[in-house]
This record gives structure tokens, C-alpha cells and sequence, in this order.
């Protein structure tokens, strides 16, 4: 309902203004407008809207509230727009206005959307062929070449991919940057190894299988810390692989290909698409952030240090905190490579991506970090007025014991094992339930139903909660046919599809059938609360996709999802819909068609594709 709102903010806005001229002029000359206040009822009987604009006025006009809304509503009366979009306006309390839809609009508003596929969600982009929008980069997963993903990766992949989703939708151009660790001191330790077990690797493609990488990288580990020759022979690799050595950047190469792949098993399974552009690519700009800094005044050396002092930012000492640009010994560390990444970003292209909104999903812990990268960008001037930099934190998964998930011996758990064992959780319920009913499906049914649920249901029960907060993570919970849970939601829409396959389709399209078509050509008629009760759910989406889009909080579309799944549950069970009589029958189809439809969009920018039957 995010247009009605909107005109309805304008009406209002127009009604105080002529209600009251000397208060608008005043406003207006200090370079601000009469606010209107809208929102939307806080309790259904209270209608669909409530203006409270009436009493922030009631001191600087010296009058009481309810005059200065009852004046608000005289005005409105006059307003031909207003009369076809609300009943006459109730004033309640001390100056509240209360508005109600007219039931023939919000029938429009449904029948507007059974034929759009945006389903009334605007698109931010100008659809008349104007200006190109500036690309969004999201910057998510990021994990660390020759390391495993674990489940501590699971939060930023899901939240990055979800968010980077609801932008897209929106019409923006979105850069989904996998900022991936492949560059640093450790390449010198894993080439140097890589270079004495298995030196034909580098003479011949395929020669040698790297396997478990984490094994291999945890071999070189332990041969660092026990052999003072083996980390000499690593810094030297350092040197050699910075300065562009063709052996040790083939080394490289090939750790970051195994990497890569192994990544890429993970990201096929949760349906992410990513753009990898690691620390490497910015390698070649590191000197130019220097460069610019020190031309900029903001550089200071101090103990050897090359870094810029935080301006508001003091440590336990009370003096300001440093960002270190560079290090005693000549090198870079992740502050210099997140500003040459934010420097490129925000360069116009062919320099750079030409971006002028950038969101960071990593760990709260980080956000001390970007805080002060971000700072210095500013005042390095990188960042153009109109340009955002935002970083999105999220707390921590944790176990049932409150704390940080492990495994048993006290590991770190893998996001593929943790992926396993969603889907053979859902497999092990899907085959107990088919066995109480009498069932019989064929395997393959089971493996996609299993694998849809279980890894919806690891994915949802993330994305559902505040990303701020940690939250505990339970199989059981979160596969639960009942409460706010990906299965529940899965199932609502099947049992919309089991609707169209007992007849139901044919009137939902408004196809075939006589007395669907002449249902149709009637219109929708609704009469019923519970119907009334799911459209104003229904038309909340558009007004919940800009609150994601705006604010970055996913658990908001779940929390939407969750609550149309409960009202549409409501409408069914008390209300006949293929046993009604038309114009209800296809009226009523015509809600279950939206409500499936929305249901599924709102899943897919979750990043979970829906079933028609489990």
C-alpha cells in the first residue's frame, strides 16, 4: 500500500496547508513542510491509516487537537482524490485521524496486482529509459583461500545473498563482491610447502590433487612454527610472489583454484552467485592509497608506522586510535586493502565501479574496523556526498549452550557438514511422515523435497533473526512444520497448489471455466472479514520490500511472510473457497493465486525456491 500511502501523505499534507496557510508559510520558510504525521493503524478497528500530524501543531497554533484535526478533515472534505480513496475520517483521542480504505479500492489494488508480476513493488530504476543508477556493491561471504568454509561464513553468505536479491528486485544495478583472502604472508608459507612436497604440481596440469586443502594448510602451519629454515624459505617466498616471480605466482594460483572449487561446491548448494575480486586485485592501488593520504596531510609516521589518527576515536590512554596504512617493515594489512577497494568502488568507471552505495556483511566484531576505514576515506575526500557506506553486522550462531557453535571435540563446524546434516534431518521427517500417511513416493521426490527443506530451513532460521542479535541454532526448531520456519511457509504454498489441482486453477487464471469467467467479468466481490483481513495483508508488500531495501534487516520480509502464511491459514479454514458460489468462488481463488504468488517472491529474495508439493 506504499502508493496509497503516499497519496494519501500528499492529501493530508495539501488539507493542513490550506487549514492553516500562516503555520505552512512559516514551515516552509525555515525549509520544512506541515507533516502530516501518517503511519500506518496501530489496531485494525482503528482503519487502515492514522494521521497524527494534528498534534505537534496544537502549541504553536494555540489550539487544541481535535480542532486542529477537525479544520484537517473540513479540508479533506473538499479533496475529490481523498473521497475516492477513504471512507469520511474518524477523529479519535486527543487529535488522532483514522483512516479507512474504501473497499472498492484495496478490490482495485488486488486486481492491479494479480496481473503485475511485481506484484505493485515499484522498481527504483527509471523505467522511461533515463539516467543508468549507480551500481550497489554488496561485499559478503569473503572467506579465506585454503581454509574451509565454516559455519561462521554461513551469516554473511546468506544475509549478503538475500540482501544483493531485494536490491536487484528493486531495479538497482548490484555488484555481488566476493572479497575473498587471497593475498598475504600466509602464501608464502603455502607456496614454499606446496613447492617441496609436491614440486611436479608446477611442471604439469592435474599432476597432484591437492585434496583436503585444510589438511594441507594446517601441515604447513605446523611446519612454520617448529622450522626457523622453512620460515625463512616462506618470507622469501613472500618477496618473491609480491614481486611478480611466474613459479610462485603459479603456486599460488593453483591453491586459490583448489580453493575456488571447493567454494564453489558450497555456493552451488545454497543457490549464491558471486563475483570473486580478492585481496590480490587491489594489490596494484595500495601505493596510490598511500600516495593520496600523505598528499592529503592525513599521514603520520609514528613508531616507525605509517597511519592516519581517528578523529572521536581515543584508546585506553585517551589518545586517538590509529588506522595503520603501512607497517614498520614496508608492508600492507586489511585497512589498506579496504581503502583501496573503497577508493576503486567508488571511482567513476573505467577507473572504478562507479558505486555510490557500499554494504559490508561481516561479523560485528569488525565494526570498529570499517568504522575507521570509513572515516579515513571520508577525509581522504574518496567519498562523494550522495555516496553510502554502510556496514551491516550480525551477531553470532551459537549452540544450545548459548555459546559459540562447535563441534564435539571443540572444532569450529563446517558449513558443509552443518548443510549434510540439515538435509538428512529433513529427509529422515519427510520419510517418517510419508510413512504415517500410507504414502508412496519415488526417491527422487524425497532427495528434492529433503534438500529443498533442509537447506530452507538452515537458511530462514538466519535470515528470520534480528542479524544484529546471535541467535541459537536447533534443527529441530527450524525444521517444525508449525511456527515461524521455512517448512511452514513451504507448506502454505503447497497447500495453495493443492487447491489449483482440485479445480481450482482454471478459475484462478480466469480461464475455462463459465462461471469463473463470469466471476471475472463481475469483478471481485468480498465480503467476508477474513478476506478483507488478507488483502491488507497482502497489499503490505510493497511497503515491506523498502524497508529491507532501506534499512537491511531480512527478518523483516520473514516476519511479513510469516504473518500473510498465518492470515491466509485463517481465511481458509473459515471461509469456503471451491465450494463457494460466484463471484465468491473466483474472488476467493483470485486471493489464493495472489497469496501464492507473493508468498514465492518473497521466498525467492530469501533465496528459497518454493515446492508444489512435500
Amino acid at each position: 500500500m506504499l502508493r496509497i500511502a503516499n497519496a494519501l501523505e500528499a492529501q493530508l499534507r495539501a488539507a493542513m496547508q490550506r487549514a492553516f496557510p500562516e503555520q505552512a508559510a512559516a514551515a516552509q520558510a525555515a525549509g520544512q513542510r506541515l507533516d502530516p504525521q501518517l503511519a500506518p493503524a496501530s489496531k485494525p478497528e482503528f482503519g487502515d491509516f492514522q494521521a497524527n500530524g494534528a498534534l505537534p501543531l496544537a502549541k504553536p497554533l494555540g489550539q487544541p487537537p481535535r480542532a486542529i484535526a477537525t479544520a484537517i478533515v473540513a479540508q479533506l472534505a473538499h479533496d475529490p482524490g481523498f473521497a475516492e480513496l477513504c471512507q469520511e475520517p474518524v477523529i479519535a483521542g486527543p487529535g488522532f485521524i483514522n483512516l479507512t480504505l474504501r473497499p472498492e479500492r484495496l478490490s482495485a489494488e488486488v486486481r492491479a496486482r494479480l496481473d503485475d508480476p511485481r506484484l505493485g513493488v515499484p522498481s527504483a530504476t527509471d523505467p522511461s529509459g533515463g539516467s543508468q543508477a549507480s551500481p550497489v556493491v554488496v561485499d559478503f561471504s569473503s572467506p579465506n583461500i585454503a581454509k574451509e568454509m565454516h559455519v561462521g561464513h554461513l551469516r554473511s553468505t546468506i544475509i549478503g545473498d538475500c540482501l544483493a536479491r531485494v536490491l536487484a528486485f528493486r531495479g538497482h544495478p548490484v555488484l555481488r563482491l566476493n572479497h575473498v583472502g587471497d593475498w598475504g604472508t600466509q602464501f608464502g608459507m603455502l607456496s614454499t610447502h606446496l613447492k617441496q612436497v609436491a614440486p611436479q604440481a608446477l611442471e604439469t596440469a592435474d599432476a597432484v590433487d591437492l585434496g583436503d586443502l585444510v589438511a594441507f594448510y594446517r601441515q604447513a602451519k605446523a611446519r612454520f612454527d617448529a622450522d626457523e629454515a622453512f620460515q625463512a624459505a616462506s618470507r622469501d617466498e613472500v618477496v618473491r610472489l609480491q614481486s611478480g616471480d611466474p613459479v610462485s605466482l603459479k603456486a599460488w594460483g593453483l591453491l586459490c583454484d583448489q580453493s575456488r572449487r571447493e567454494f564453489q561446491v558450497i555456493y552451488d548448494r545454497l543457490d549464491i552467485r558471486l563475483q570473486e575480486r580478492g585481496e590480490s586485485f587491489y594489490n596494484p592501488y595500495l601505493g596510490d592509497v598511500v600516495a593520496d593520504l600523505d598528499g592529503s596531510g592525513l599521514l603520520v609516521t609514528d613508531d616507525g608506522a605509517r597511519c592516519v589518527f581517528l578523529e572521536g576515536v581515543s584508546g585506553k590512554e585517551g589518545k586517538p586510535l590509529p588506522v595503520i596504512v603501512q607497517k614498520r617493515d614496508g608492508g600492507f594489512n586489511y585497512a589498506t586493502t579496504d581503502l583501496a577497494a573503497i577508493r576503486y568502488r567508488l571511482a567513476a568507471p573505467p577507473a572504478g565501479d562507479g558505486a555510490r552505495r557500499l554494504i559490508y556483511v561481516t561479523d560485528a566484531g569488525q565494526a570498529a574496523h570499517f568504522a575507521g576505514v570509513f572515516q579515513v576515506a571520508r577525509r581522504a575526500g574518496w567519498v562523494p556526498a550522495e555516496a553510502q557506506l554502510e556496514h551491516v553486522p550480525f551477531g553470532l550462531v551459537q549452540g544450545d549452550d548459548g555459546k559459540k557453535l562447535k563441534t564435539r571435540s571443540g572444532d569450529t563446524v563446517r558449513l558443509r557438514d552443518l548443510l549434510d546434516e540439515a538435509v538428512e534431518r529433513a529427509q529422515a521427517d519427510l520419510r517418517r511422515r510419508l510413512d504415517d500417511e500410507g504414502r508412496h513416493e519415488e526417491e527422487a521426490f524425497i532427495q528434492h523435497v529433503s534438500t529443498t527443506v533442509g537447506i530452507a530451513a538452515v537458511k530462514y532460521a538466519d535470515l528470520s533473526t534480528n542479524r544484529i542479535t546471535n541467535y541459537q541454532f536447533s534443527f529441530d526448531r527450524m525444521l517444525a512444520l508449525s511456527g515461524n520456519t521455512a517448512p511452514y511457509l513451504l507448506y502454505a504454498v503447497v497447500r495453495i497448489a493443492g487447491i489449483a489441482r482440485k479445480g481450482g486453477d482454471q478459475a484462478v487464471e480466469g480461464g475455462a471455466a463459465a462461471t469463473a469467467q463470469e466471476g471475472a467479468d463481475a469483478g471481485l466481490v468480498f465480503s467476508e472479514p477474513q478476506e478483507w483481513a488478507l488483502i491488507r495483508e497482502l497489499l503490505k508488500l510493497d511497503a515491506v520490500i523498502a524497508e529491507v531495501e532501506e534499512e537491511l534487516l531480512p527478518n523483516r520480509l520473514c516476519s511479513y511472510l510469516f504473518e500473510l502464511s498465518q492470515v491466509f491459514n485463517r481465511f481458509y479454514d473459515q471461509v469456503p473457497v471451491l465450494k463457494a458460489d460466484e463471484p465468491a468462488r473466483s474472488s476467493r481463488l483470485a486471493l489464493c493465486r495472489l497469496t501464492a504468488a507473493t508468498l514465492k517472491l518473497g521466498l525467492g529474495l530469501l533465496g528459497i525456491p518454493t515446492l508444489e508439493r512435500m
